[in-house]
């Protein structure tokens, strides 16, 4: 029969209680690591997430390869990106003719450990103005050009005639035919593009900014010959304002005092 010594109980305790210890500490707390992207050399010792024990990693990588230290999260807490709020909206790149308008935001805090990534920081959207330094265009914007009506909210306002006679009035058309660009505009300011439909009616707002230049309709709107009730119904040509490949044909059906389209099917002349 082997007989063990109390001290040599007490050793074997206190070795087994150290080796407890020793596969305690470790992981990147004490490693002092938190390595960003992918590091093959960010590496610990100790307990992983999935409770087996050897080798762990400190780097971005381990979230998606499951093979992060057990305190990675706590030792490398993850910061998503911040970003700012949108600047205003800027004016048109260019006067007189289809172009578009931008506008940023910046980072103020890039994301760390796996946080989330930053969004985009620049949108862009079309717009168009008739007007410059030296006064309106003379050259006229042709097919006519449309876009969301909520552009109208934000729309830079010139100085109009203080006259009675100068208002806004709705046209309602109908498309005839549209290219499939129009269906793969995905853009955030673009995307209004995809409720355009062949066959639809729908209905464009002239506002008082984008009047003809001495005249009392939009450019584009068919409206021209006043006394021609045919060429009242003619079809015109058209083109969305952000992706010139969006583009095609409609059939003026008639002039309204106000739009009462829904709002997928409401527009504005440009």
């Amino acid at each position: 029969m082997t007989m063990w010594s109390s001290s040599s109980v007490t050793l074997v305790c206190v070795g087994h209680v150290l080796f407890l210890v020793g596969l305690c500490q470790g992981g990147c707390r004490d490693a002092g690591l938190c390595c960003k992207g992918r590091d093959p050399s960010c590496i610990s010792k100790g307990w992983r997430s999935d409770r087996s024990y050897g080798t762990c990693y400190c780097d971005q990588a381990c979230v998606s390869t499951l093979d992060c230290c057990h305190d990675y999260e706590t030792a490398c807490p993850a910061v998503s990106c911040v970003v700012s709020e949108w600047t205003q909206w800027s004016g048109c790149a260019q006067p007189c003719r289809a172009t578009v308008r931008r506008r940023s935001r910046t980072i103020l805090q890039e994301p760390v450990n796996a946080g989330k990534p930053c969004p985009h920081l620049e949108e862009q959207a079309g717009c168009a103005e008739y007007w410059t330094e030296k006064g309106h265009c003379h050259n006229s914007l042709v097919p006519a050009l449309i876009t969301t009506s909520g552009y109208g909210n934000a729309r830079k306002k010139r100085n109009l005639p203080e006259s009675n006679d100068v208002i806004g009035y709705c046209v309602q058309f109908q498309l005839t035919s549209l290219t499939k660009e129009c269906q793969q505009s995905v853009g955030p300011h673009t995307r209004w593009m995809q409720y355009l439909r062949e066959g639809h009616h729908v209905c464009v707002e002239c506002q008082p900014p984008a009047l003809a230049a001495g005249q009392k309709h939009c450019t584009g709107d068919g409206d021209k010959n006043y006394d021609n009730s045919e060429d009242r119904r003619q079809s015109l040509q058209w083109q969305a304002v952000g992706n010139p490949r969006c583009r095609g044909v409609w059939r003026r059906v008639e002039r309204l005092e106000s739009c009462s389209c829904p709002t997928a099917h409401s527009f504005l002349f440009i």
